[in-house]
């Protein structure tokens, strides 16, 4: 609650509070057809100075707050308040303003309660403006934790997914170094293309680096994984045989940068470089228009693996991008590896549609 609402709502209750009191006193007359205005007005009048004075009481609060009273020390600060409030209101401002508008006595003698319980109602009157003021000023006290809460979670993620970025360029980098490395020992001419197709690789992974880039369009991430394949091809041959199923209409939405990739490498680690025989691997992506997620599919037919030693790994890539997912979309995404001895190696993930 800002303090311009705040204090409008402390006015116009003021304002409806004294409405109120201003036809209670006189319901009598009221049920005569009559209406005293005179009284009235000082009804009005007379509610005036007690919403000034406990108007005092919310820098009254504020300075408990920054003195950081103990509640008991509260308590006890605001019963000796609220004493003071109820002679200085009852027995003199009331006093006071009875001589001011000339309100005659009913009665020449008043009864003791007609001293104990207007007292006794000053009291009630301040408990519920500083219970309110210590209310709001809670509730405010709350709602800046829980920002800053959120805002320090926000930064952690940030930080988070930072660091895993970090970690996947230069395990990039490292792993493509490798093969053009291991290529160069069979073939040179091949190897000095690899260099060319990696240097547009090397450009794609720095510029969003530099760019600070979030999400880059899937497309664009599927040609730097066509060109990561055929920089593999000029060392694999005719082992590698990549079965693109893409669904057109994907195309122009957005994804973090380097999330296929890393899976696509995984294939070629385990599927691929183990074995001599020529092998299959099928990219696949699928637009779920209706419930607004992009579907991408990698699987190989290599050896597979047990599922727990997947889990128990020391691998990067893949923990990684699966890690980059839950902090980037939360429960919003899915990530499953389907995988068995001999049964290939299959990773389905699902993310927010976003538009680039």
């Amino acid at each position: 609650m800002t303090m311009r609402r705040m204090w409008l709502f402390y006015t116009l209750a003021w304002i409806a509070y004294s409405i109120l009191i201003a036809f209670a006193i006189q319901i009598d007359g009221l049920s005569k057809g009559q209406f005293d205005l005179q009284l009235a007005m000082y009804s009005e009048i007379n509610t005036l100075p007690a919403a000034l004075t406990l108007a005092l009481i919310w820098p009254m609060t504020g300075l408990m707050e920054r003195k950081g009273l103990r509640p008991l020390s509260i308590v006890f600060t605001h019963i000796l308040l609220s004493v003071v409030f109820g002679f200085f209101w009852h027995y003199a401002v009331s006093g006071f303003m009875q001589m001011i508008v000339h309100v005659r006595e009913i009665e020449a003698v008043r009864p003791l309660s007609a001293y104990i319980w207007p007292f006794l109602y000053s009291l009630m009157m301040y408990g519920v403006v500083a219970a309110i003021f210590h209310t709001v000023r809670s509730s405010e006290a709350r709602r800046v934790q829980v920002l800053a809460a959120t805002q320090a979670q926000g930064l952690l993620v940030v930080a988070e997914l930072a660091s895993l970025r970090n970690k996947l360029n230069p395990h990039f980098l490292f792993n493509t170094l490798h093969s053009i490395i291991a290529l160069m020992r069979k073939d040179g001419k091949a190897a000095e293309a690899a260099l060319f197709r990696f240097s547009d690789m090397l450009r794609y992974v720095l510029d969003t680096e530099k760019n600070g880039t979030t999400h880059v369009a899937l497309e664009d991430e599927l040609n730097f994984v066509r060109d990561y394949l055929n920089l593999e091809a000029l060392r694999l041959g005719h082992r590698l045989n990549v079965d693109w199923q893409l669904d057109d209409m994907a195309g122009g939405f957005g994804i973090p940068p380097l999330t296929i990739q890393p899976l696509v490498e995984n294939s070629i680690k385990h599927a691929f470089n183990p074995r001599s025989q020529p092998g299959n691997l099928l990219i696949k992506t699928r637009l779920k228009a209706l419930h607004g997620e992009l579907e991408i599919t990698i699987r190989d037919d290599g050896p597979g693996a047990e599922l727990a030693d997947v889990h128990a790994s020391s691998g990067i890539g893949v923990k990684t991008v699966e890690r980059r997912l839950q902090l980037e979309y939360g429960k919003r995404a899915s990530f499953s590896i389907n995988t068995a001895p001999g049964q290939g190696f299959e990773i389905c993930l699902t993310i927010p549609i976003s538009s680039m």
